[in-house]
């Protein structure tokens, strides 16, 4: 998984564990977790560019339901609240995506 290559493994378990109850994800207590709100603007777009499954420059909701399997094969899928949750969270131009300047500000705490 290429996102084990910008975080530790250690990490990424702990915030999956975490969030293992469906309707319990949090994307500021993971992106704390597991170490990605201290991140360089680089390393933020590459995790970005990973999470971008279709390359479209943005993050869609489909692809934020399955955000967590970025992370870890078989993590499971959010539930639609937590999904639009967090596309809310982070689409601050209300067009129904998250684009690289906005995931990262969402993942600064």
């Amino acid at each position: 998984m290429a996102l084990a290559s910008l975080l530790k493994g250690a990490d990424i378990d702990a915030a999956l564990k975490a969030c293992e109850a469906k309707d319990s994800f949090k994307h500021k207590d993971f992106f704390a977790k597991i170490g990605l709100a201290t991140k360089s603007a680089a390393d933020l777009k590459k995790a970005f560019e990973i999470i971008d499954q279709d390359k479209s420059g943005f993050i869609e909701e489909e692809e934020l339901k399955l955000f967590l399997q970025n992370f870890k094969a078989g993590a499971r899928a959010l539930t639609d609240a937590e999904t639009k949750a967090f596309l809310k969270a982070g689409d601050a131009d209300g067009d129904g995506m998250i684009g690289v300047d906005e995931f990262a500000v969402m993942i600064k705490p």
